[in-house]
């Protein structure tokens, strides 16, 4: 019986084909994806067993149809070695067709020329011609006679061009009138194209044309040379892509495979890396470096920083370097560097020699002649081999003047005469000669004048500028330190205060001084500073009075705005482009100091240069709010009524936090004192970390308010824009609320009371209603512009910036902080992220152009535990039946499992029922099960909760069968705290929970809360509520909702999910991410696998942007090696300090460590926290009994062993250690093993010397229970 295996064509094809390629095949032909063991299945494939015209045929064409694009069958054609000529359903027909028989399909494949027949290689012409016969036929199935023909007599043409070629050119008849040029001739013009070596495919196809025109070779030739001149994976890509038989088939195939513009990243990191060798010249190093950023975008400026940097010199000597405006400006110097690198080059080798023949001349080898000549200038070299030496201990370094070698001079290592050695030095009884002094009796490093006259050899500087230039600020006159390693401005705050501004900006960043020492700013401003002439507007940061003697400091913020220059008269700063002389000065370049952002959060794979701007453009945003929108929040309400409570009583701790709070808003002008008919209760609530929050219970309130229905964008529409874009940036706002008015008119219905008075809101505030709505509607006012223009993607509050790459991305992150700035928009810089490639947003993943649904939204039902009792199949059962309406044969599918619950029935969960729950899990996590959310449809949330966890099912009606579908599961375990919470409290947590993690999705739109909790309505309904519910309760007052209570057996579905929850286990890879790459890149086994992957697939491994995955049971799990596992493992734990099982479980999500089920017991084990927690079981321990100690030495001993440890040479294993009770005294006895014999023979020992005790105390070790002790202790009278 014939299988795909024996088709020798289809074989290889199998063998090389990429696992992406292979899947489609295998989803072709058993309508999965698969998993590792896909070839095998395909290779022993022995054909659908129906025919080409029964309804089975039918019905799988009409599934294919469906299934697979036109492109994926095109690949499985490929495969399979058949024409994939025609349209879709003739493709579908014929692969099926070929698959129904494939005996047929073999003796296709036979009929087919062997296609290696093109590598057979030939200098003479009948070869070649041979060989084109071959291409001709390997594509006869899409040629016709007469094309074959015509091929050939074209074939025969120009090889006649070829071989007998007359070059009547003026410039070639010159050389020779008939050159005849052979085949190696033209093939050794062309270039090998390698994929491996990343060269540019379109610039080697460039230049095959070149040689092609210049050689009149015709497409079949230029077809043949092209495919000769591939190596690596370029030659292995054309072999198994049998379908490339023309010039422009395989240029097209080469451009579609390997075509490629380098990722920004890549191209950055290759840029970096890429070092000027010692045989380039810096013009030639500049030429390569160029060629290389013609794979992508790079800008000149980051083009000349990365040459700069990559050349191996010390920086003050590539100083003429920089400056440049343009490349050819940037191209001179170069040239002009090379010739002074090249000058001080012979100027060395002339010192060399001479230096050499000053050391060969016996005349000045002795020491008083050794000590070198000061003042060499050495401007151009780093290593100074004289002028630049600080003296060493010994003074001189005298190694470097002296000839050593024995068998050419000797010389008194004593006093240093030449003409004798040590053993015949008439000094040898003053002692050693300083070489420093000259006098006996001491060493150079011992000697008072190096100690009292420390020399240091420096260079002589023509001048040393000043850097106290006059500063004024605001008008007033400062004393002030221009620094140049500064990248931030300073000022005192004694100085602030004398300034004529309101207030300061807040900040979310450190700086750090010299030493790393970090110092807090108390906020900033932006002033108007001006030195000397030069005038200039910048960012100041103000800090304490002892953090610096100066009153400014000015840094590289203010002097990057001029043209700053270092000459004799101290720092000059003009005007951009206003010509300084630059006679015996040093231009001031931008230096690198390290500005400690809070939790900056920066793409892992961005370039430095682009996160330099993300610093730079942080440090330069200041709020300044120049314009205002008409956006305001007004209040309508459904009734006249005034809504009014009385102040709460508070502990006098609260009171105090009530009014450090109000008064704090006072001053920010967020709330106003008034007298309005309305008010409100304040309630204080703990946050998750502990500190407390002031919030106001509007509750009441907000049940009499008009909703604002603002629309919300469509879900659709967002998820294209994001799909279109390469790298993302979302920006976090402080206080987002507090941003926006409230109306005159409705302030009075925000009004609330403490125990000192009524206030109301002059911003709109946290726990109002229709709070979130006029937010939304804000935001969008401001960034209308970049809203049409796709630039911006506000959801809730959520700000997205889309961009295609870092470049852009830069570009468009500064036009959003400049509009914010414009309205005086807060960020929380801490919180915000920018040049993302990778992007979560509504349950959905977007990364490099591709959407593909988040696994969290599934997570919880596809890892629900495999059930192992009756009542947890009650439990799954119930949550796969509340959806069975929409599972096809859900009965047929569930009664291996539905079976289990029959009466009588023994419970056992074999494979058949382990294939039942599998694929019921699948199927809800599926069409046409799960469903994407649309905020247009109605929508549910259902919750349950119990001791074990607690589960949410977010559903939404569908307007196609008006039914409920869930489009988004989740489960969590309860804590260890929260175990102990009563009924409706767990009740309550599973709501908020709930509520918290799908908040994108219910903030602003209408929703249902189903319960099987009765008393959770009115508990929400309660005046004075505890403090947890309380804060529970104020965090609903955002979302527009009612609770629904259904009874316990309409909330199956739900129950399962909280009666078996998972833990939402999370990790920021974001993080942990660049230090795995590191480390991943350091180890040498990871290394390997690597360098597999580049040549082809290896095993279940993938390469994503350099870090290494693998591929475990369908997930993508990241490869942790050795030096980050101990790590890892130890944060996994330490999370919740979890046991083994759960730990285990955790990192199987996001991990690939070999063994790991030992390596996280070894760790649990050594976990300190864990062992102290961890009470011991059995029976509980009595009261200790101290036993009485006697007043006199050997009368009491403790005896034990130690071991067993490494053997010695004579297998000695264990220590047997006697400590007399009284002097603590310690003799330890090596033993070969615990044995009673040995302990006695060690004891007589002891005997021998010092006699036997009175008592001897022992644990119950089997050596010190035996009788043959007992009898030895009697015997000595031993108690």
């Amino acid at each position: 019986m014939t299988t795909l295996n024996d088709i020798q064509e289809i074989s290889t094809a199998l063998k090389n084909c990429k696992t992406e390629k292979i899947k489609i095949l295998h989803k072709f032909l058993f309508g999965s994806l698969g998993d590792r063991s896909n070839r095998k299945r395909i290779r022993e494939f022995i054909g659908f067993d129906f025919q080409a015209d029964s309804e089975e045929f039918k019905e799988k064409l009409e599934s294919v149809d469906e299934l697979f694009s036109l492109n994926e069958l095109i690949t499985i054609c490929n495969i399979l070695n058949i024409s994939f000529d025609g349209s879709k359903p003739e493709v579908s027909k014929r692969i099926l067709s070929f698959l129904c028989n494939l005996e047929a399909l073999a003796e296709f494949s036979r009929a087919d020329i062997d296609e290696s027949a093109d590598e057979e290689t030939g200098n003479d012409f009948e070869k070649e011609n041979k060989k084109s016969d071959s291409l001709e036929g390997e594509s006869s199935n899409k040629r016709d006679s007469s094309m074959q023909c015509e091929a050939q007599c074209n074939m025969q043409c120009d090889a006649n061009k070829i071989y007998d070629m007359q070059f009547v050119d003026k410039y070639r008849s010159s050389v020779a009138q008939n050159t005849v040029i052979n085949y190696s001739d033209i093939e050794s013009a062309i270039s090998k194209f390698n994929a491996e070596s990343h060269e540019n495919i379109a610039n080697w196809l460039d230049h095959f044309e070149n040689i092609s025109q210049l050689f009149s070779l015709s497409d079949l030739q230029k077809f043949i040379f092209a495919k000769r001149s591939l190596g690596g994976t370029a030659a292995l890509f054309v072999r198994t892509e049998p379908q490339i038989n023309s010039w422009q088939k395989l240029k097209q195939a080469l451009i579609d495979e390997f075509s490629f513009e380098i990722n920004s990243a890549h191209l950055h990191e290759l840029l970096s890396k890429r070092k000027m060798r010692d045989s380039e010249s810096a013009p030639e190093y500049f030429l390569k470096m160029k060629e290389l950023c013609s794979s992508g975008k790079i800008e000149d400026a980051a083009l000349m920083y990365y040459v700069i940097k990559g050349i191996n010199d010390r920086q003050e000597n590539k100083t003429i370097l920089y400056g440049c405006k343009n490349l050819l400006e940037f191209k001179e110097k170069l040239k002009v560097y090379e010739v002074i690198k090249s000058d001080y080059a012979k100027s060395k080798a002339v010192f060399d020699k001479n230096k050499a023949r000053y050391d060969s001349n016996p005349r000045f080898n002795s020491f008083d002649k050794l000590k070198p000549k000061q003042g060499h200038d050495d401007r151009f070299n780093s290593k100074n081999e004289s002028a630049n030496k600080v003296k060493s201990s010994g003074g001189f370094e005298r190694m470097k003047y002296i000839n050593f070698d024995s068998r050419k001079s000797k010389f008194c290592f004593n006093c240093g005469d030449p003409n004798h050695i040590s053993r015949f030095c008439v000094h040898k009884d003053k002692g050693f000669k300083c070489f420093e002094c000259g006098a006996f009796g001491h060493k150079a490093s011992e000697c008072d004048k190096t100690k009292s006259k420390p020399e240091v050899a420096t260079l002589d500087v023509k001048f040393k500028p000043k850097l106290d230039n006059k500063v004024t600020i605001e008008d007033i006159s400062v004393n002030s330190l221009i620094d140049t390693g500064s990248q931030a401005t300073l000022l005192r705050k004694s100085v602030f205060d004398k300034l004529n501004i309101c207030k300061l900006y807040p900040l979310n960043l450190s700086l750090s001084g010299f030493g790393k020492c970090k110092v807090n700013p108390l906020g900033y401003f932006k002033g108007n500073i001006k030195i000397d002439d030069f005038k200039c507007n910048a960012n100041i940061y103000v800090v304490e009075n002892n953090v610096m003697s100066y009153d400014v400091i000015v840094g590289m913020n203010v002097l990057m705005q001029g043209e700053t220059v270092i000459n004799e008269d101290g720092i000059v700063i003009k005007e951009k482009f206003q010509r300084i002389e630059e006679v015996d000065s040093l231009s001031v370049l931008p230096i690198d100091v390290t500005l400690n952002e809070v939790e900056l959060n920066i793409g892992p794979d961005v370039p430095n240069i682009f996160k330099d701007k993300v610093q730079q453009s942080i440090l330069n945003y200041v709020p300044h709010k120049t314009k205002t929108t008409n956006v305001e929040l007004n209040i309508l309400v459904k009734s006249n009524e005034p809504i009014s409570h009385q102040p709460r009583r508070l502990p006098f701790s609260e009171k105090k936090i009530v009014q450090t709070q109000v008064a704090e808003w006072l001053e920010q002008g967020i709330v106003e004192p008034c007298s309005s008919e309305y008010s409100s209760p304040v309630v204080i609530v703990r946050k998750k970390d502990g500190t407390p929050r002031v919030c106001i219970d509007y509750r009441k309130l907000n049940k009499v308010v008009v909703k604002d229905r603002f629309p919300l964008p469509l879900i659709e529409d967002i998820l294209d824009r994001l799909q279109g874009s390469r790298v993302f940036s979302t920006i976090d706002l402080k206080n987002a609320f507090f941003h926006v008015d409230v109306n005159k008119d409705s302030r009075k219905y925000t009004s609330f009371v403490t125990h000192e008075g009524q206030y109301q809101f002059i911003k709109v505030p946290f726990g109002l209603c229709n709070s979130p709505a006029v937010f939304q509607r804000y935001i969008n006012t401001i960034f209308r512009p970049l809203i049409n223009d796709g630039i911006v993607l506000p959801y809730l509050d959520d700000i997205i910036i889309l961009s295609s790459s870092f470049e852009e991305g830069i570009e468009r992150v500064e036009r959003v902080l400049s509009i914010a700035s414009e309205y005086g928009l807060e960020i929380n810089f801490n919180k915000s992220h920018f040049l993302k490639k990778r992007i979560e947003f509504l349950g959905h993943v977007v990364e490099d152009g591709k959407i593909f649904p988040s696994t969290l939204k599934t997570k919880a039902v596809l890892n629900f535990p495999e059930p192992a009792n009756l009542k947890q199949i009650h439990s799954f059962l119930g949550l796969t039946g509340y959806f069975r309406k929409f599972i096809p044969k859900y009965s047929t599918i569930a009664r291996p499992l539905s079976d289990l619950l029959k009466k009588d029935r023994k419970f056992k969960f074999g494979e058949e029922e382990r294939i039942s729950f599998n694929q019921l899990k699948l199927m809800l996590a599926e069409k046409p099960v799960l469903r994407i959310y649309n905020p247009n449809y109605e929508t549910e949330l259902h919750t349950d909760a119990s001791l074990e966890g607690y589960g949410a099912i977010l559903m939404q009606k569908s307007p196609d069968d008006k039914n409920f579908h869930p489009t988004y599961f989740m489960s969590k375990k309860t804590t260890d705290a929260e175990k102990k919470y009563s009924s409706y409290e767990l009740e309550a947590l599973a709501v908020i929970e709930a509520v918290k993690k799908f908040r994108v999705y219910l903030l602003g739109i209408p929703f249902k809360i189903v319960t099987d909790c009765s008393a959770l309505e009115k508990t929400m309904q309660k005046k004075d509520l505890v403090t947890r519910v309380a804060r529970w309760a104020l965090l609903l007052e955002e979302f527009d909702y009612v609770i629904e209570h259904r009874s316990g057996t309409r909330m199956t579905h739900v129950d399962a999910l909280s009666r078996s929850p998972i833990d939402i286990f999370c990790i920021s890879f974001d993080n942990i991410l660049p230090r795995l790459k590191s480390a991943q890149d350091s180890d040498n086994e990871v290394k390997a696998i690597k360098e597999l992957l580049r040549i082809s697939a290896y095993e279940d491994y993938c390469d994503r942007n350099g870090i290494l995955y693998k591929f475990v049971e369908g997930k993508e799990l990241v490869v942790v090696p050795d030096s980050m596992q101990t790590e890892i493992i130890r944060n996994a734990h330490e999370k919740g300090h979890t046991g083994v099982k759960y730990t285990e479980k955790h990192l199987q999500d996001y991990y690939y460590i070999p063994k790991l089920r030992q390596k996280v017991e070894k760790i649990i084990s050594n976990c300190v926290h864990c062992i102290l927690i961890n009470q011991k079981r059995g029976k509980k321990e009595g009261l200790l009994h101290p036993l009485q100690k006697e007043d006199m030495p050997l009368h009491t001993y403790h005896i034990d062993h130690l071991g067993p440890l490494e053997s010695t040479n004579k297998n000695y294993k264990y220590v047997l250690a006697i400590i007399d009770a009284f002097t603590k005294f310690v003799w330890i006895y090596p033993t070969k093993s615990t044995t009673s014999a040995e302990v006695i023979a060690k004891l007589e020992i002891q005997k021998a010397v010092f006699g036997s005790p009175f008592q001897i105390i022992s644990d119950r070790g089997t050596a010190f229970t035996s009788g043959d002790f007992a009898d030895y202790c009697a015997k000595e009278e031993i108690k």
